[in-house]
């Protein structure tokens, strides 16, 4: 059986708390966040973004997932965007394994995903195959 105390939230009050960033708007710049990143031994970079019900990314967010992405690509590291979406309602607790996969970047395109119920769990899973087999 596997222990995903690690993976558990440790503070889940704090994840609750609403974070301010208007003081951090630099003419039409303001922070973005993201929901999860994945180093599997700084070869293999997942970012994961969630998406309540539609699956869209606003210019800003696009853009600032795209550019970390793409630079984060290199000879010695993959680099991956993974957009999912789920439909929990608040305040229930997200399963980000099992939300489903919309898109995906890497090697500076975006990829809609045919599979219509890949996990992310899924996906990752086959991107790490993907990579033991090219090893």
């Amino acid at each position: 059986m596997q222990d995903d105390s690690q993976s558990a939230i440790r503070n889940a009050q704090f994840m609750e708390q609403l974070k301010d960033f208007s003081g951090l708007k630099f003419g039409t710049i303001s922070p973005t966040d993201i929901d999860g990143f994945l180093d599997f031994g700084n070869h293999i970079f997942v970012l994961i973004e969630l998406k309540y019900k539609h699956p869209s990314l606003q210019g800003g967010q696009r853009l600032a997932l795209e550019r970390l992405c793409d630079a984060c690509q290199s000879e010695m590291r993959e680099a991956y965007v993974i957009i999912a979406t789920h439909e929990t309602d608040i305040p229930n607790q997200i399963d980000v394994a099992g939300a489903i996969v919309h898109r995906m970047r890497w090697h500076g395109s975006w990829h809609v995903r045919e599979a219509k119920h890949e996990t992310v769990r899924e996906l990752i899973d086959k991107i790490r195959d993907y990579h033991r087999e090219r090893a």
